[in-house]
């Protein structure tokens, strides 16, 4: 009997599909901070001073149910607000202007993706994002549902 230490070579498509990921996540990362700060910009200027956004997921879909804003203003302002959005396979990053909803989700949807990516899948997962604008931070508390079994036999 011979042993196989050996690990076998990605071959070129998962090489090209790995890249294409870290390619991916790099520019994906490289626009969240101006995200973070163009949002908190726009929504101390509109008198908020939090968004507390809840979302949903499971059996492979997820979404975001309810978005509550508080301070000055109780309404997220109608105004559209760049934010810069990167697709997979894509080098290039998108700059359309949004609604401040979409913004808003754009964000948590960005935050949900590179802290529990597939949160929507199987039992799923729920919580809220809490965006607190005086201290410009945004706080995830996240459940993740887990389904278990346990078996056991005995023969005597």
């Amino acid at each position: 009997m011979t042993e196989n230490d050996t690990t076998p070579e990605p071959t070129p498509i998962v090489c090209e599909f790995l890249e294409r990921d870290r390619q991916f996540k790099a520019l994906s990362e490289s626009v969240r901070a101006a995200n973070k700060k163009a949002l908190f910009d726009a929504l101390e200027a509109a008198g908020i001073s939090s968004v507390t956004v809840t979302f949903d997921g499971c059996g492979d879909s997820g979404q975001i149910e309810d978005i509550v804003v508080e301070g000055a203003a109780t309404q997220l302002p109608v105004t559209p607000i760049e934010i810069a959005l990167v697709q997979w396979g894509q080098s290039e990053i998108a700059r359309p202007t949004q609604s401040f909803r979409d913004a808003v989700e754009t964000l948590a949807y960005d935050f949900l993706e590179q802290t529990h990516g597939g949160w929507e899948n199987n039992e799923g997962a729920y919580g809220e994002f809490t965006f607190d604008v005086g201290d410009r931070t945004i706080r995830l508390d996240y459940n993740e549902r887990i389904e278990t079994s346990e078996y056991t036999q005995h023969n005597f």
